[in-house]
């Protein structure tokens, strides 16, 4: 399966779903978030994501804007043929080991990849074998182009995958963290849940990745709380707070603030405008 859609129009109302095949998304214009499990994209034109698909995704864009992207689903075994060419170069790695990544594509990369995409809607509208061979041919094209731009962070994801014991642990803590980080954590729960002393988990982490682990939780709440807020608006700044694992509402506010830019009020009121804007 090789499909190529491209639209422009008003946004849907916003879901997420997921799928089994992979994924490239291209931004043409409008103005979107995109989220994508616990992340989310604030969109620029030539802006391109590459999604493994499993993982849960939608894009919420403002209904005033005329929203444009190109979207491309394919199945991996429908490449093998082009995998097994003389020289070939795994044209699927990015997707296989970065999962879901963006790539900011500006002047000429933007513009080559937009000429691609052009071609492989002409192709596709044929309707007839040379057009279908010569679209998968455009679209390997596409994907060597990314697989170009994406070298060095394959790079820096094999070097933390295998550099050190020290990162393994760090992986195992942050695999413990987004399980549960939700729930009242506290040093000593994980001290309990990875056998290792707190005193060497908060060395460890605050060593491997910059931040502290609390630093690190409260992040990824507070993330989540934008995502609340942008998908279920009908949630009130206290029913996140408290969905969320914070036990005061003054110390949630704080932290989203501090976090975001803004009270957590201020930014439920702005995406509840933005939701209301009349369309054009």
């Amino acid at each position: 399966m090789l499909d190529l859609h491209y639209w422009s129009d008003q946004p849907i109302e916003p879901f997420f779903h997921s799928h089994m095949h992979y994924e490239v998304y291209y931004f043409h214009g409008g103005k979107c978030n995109y989220l994508i499990g616990d992340q989310i994209y604030e969109l620029a034109p030539g802006d391109l994501i590459i999604m493994y698909g499993m993982t849960l995704h939608c894009a919420k864009a403002d209904p005033s804007v005329e929203y444009i992207r190109s979207i491309i689903h394919f199945e991996p075994t429908l490449l093998q043929p082009y995998l097994e060419l003389p020289h070939a170069r795994n044209i699927l790695q990015p997707f296989q080991q970065l999962n879901n990544y963006r790539l900011r594509l500006r002047g000429e990369d933007k513009a080559e990849v937009e000429r691609i995409l052009a071609r492989m809607d002409e192709y596709q509208k044929r309707g007839d074998a040379v057009g279908d061979n010569r679209l998968r041919l455009a679209f390997v094209d596409l994907l060597y182009m990314i697989l170009d731009h994406c070298q060095q962070p394959l790079l820096n994801r094999n070097r933390q995958e295998y550099s050190s014991e020290k990162e393994a642990t760090v992986q195992r803590i942050i695999s413990v963290l987004e399980e549960n980080y939700t729930e009242d954590l506290n040093m000593e729960r994980l001290e309990e849940r990875l056998h290792l002393s707190k005193s060497y988990l908060s060395k460890l982490f605050k060593e491997v990745t910059g931040v502290t682990i609390f630093h690190y939780i409260y992040t990824r709440r507070i993330n989540e709380a934008k995502i609340l807020f942008l998908m279920q608006p009908e949630l009130s700044v206290t029913e996140v707070c408290f969905r969320l694992g914070f036990k005061h509402l003054a110390h949630f506010s704080r932290l989203f603030k501090q976090y975001a830019g803004m009270p957590p009020e201020q930014f439920r009121k702005r995406e509840q405008a933005q939701d209301m804007s009349p369309t054009t």
